[in-house]
């Protein structure tokens, strides 16, 4: 089932629906950044390009399952 949560992107209110593992996932991630929910979705939706913001996080999340921290090291493009 699908879990969604809303966040303010680019001042533009959004949600993203995703299975209940990716988020957890998502949120160590967010944890291990010292990023809140919002910090992270902003960080995604930074470096994501022309891929849907709901296939973003769930790259992202089972790149950070399989090992890969590369996101937590690249810099933010503020």
């Amino acid at each position: 089932m699908l879990r969604k949560r809303s966040v303010s992107l680019s001042g533009h209110a959004t949600s993203v629906a995703l299975e209940p593992e990716f988020w957890a996932v998502l949120d160590e991630i967010g944890a291990q950044m010292g990023l809140g929910h919002a910090g992270l979705m902003k960080r995604i939706d930074e470096r994501r390009g022309r891929v849907p913001l709901a296939s973003s996080c769930r790259l992202l999340a089972l790149a950070w399952a399989g090992g890969d921290r590369t996101f937590a090291e690249q810099e933010s493009p503020d």
